[in-house]
């Protein structure tokens, strides 16, 4: 299934421990349905020592959370749905159809 949100999209978790925090998407995993979310669901984990942490011990890390769970936030700072506007374009006789995604609540370009 093909997710609206896309890498770098600024969201806002809506429900959950994290319900109103606005982050930026790091990573989307489509066939999971799950989106990595800046600052949003911190877990500690611990980490045996290795070549890369010597040390070891507790890390904490952001785990990927559901993407019904966040909602997109338009440019006004308003959660929104996302539609998606075709815009035709004529080059060398030939039509090319580009997809371009918008807000609902206000209809901007995202």
């Amino acid at each position: 299934m093909k997710l609206k949100i896309k890498k770098n999209d600024t969201v806002k978790v809506i429900s959950g421990n994290s319900a109103g925090t606005v982050g930026r998407v790091l990573e989307v995993y489509p066939e999971k349905m799950r989106v990595l979310v800046e600052g949003v669901n911190v877990r500690v984990k611990h980490m045996k020592p290795n070549q890369q942490n010597q040390q070891g011990g507790k890390v904490t890390v952001e785990m990927p959370i559901h993407y019904s769970n966040v909602m997109l936030v338009d440019s006004d700072g308003q959660t929104t749905r996302v539609g998606v506007r075709h815009d035709i374009q004529e080059k060398d006789g030939k039509q090319k159809r580009n997809a371009i995604r918008i807000a609902k609540s206000n209809g901007k370009d995202l």
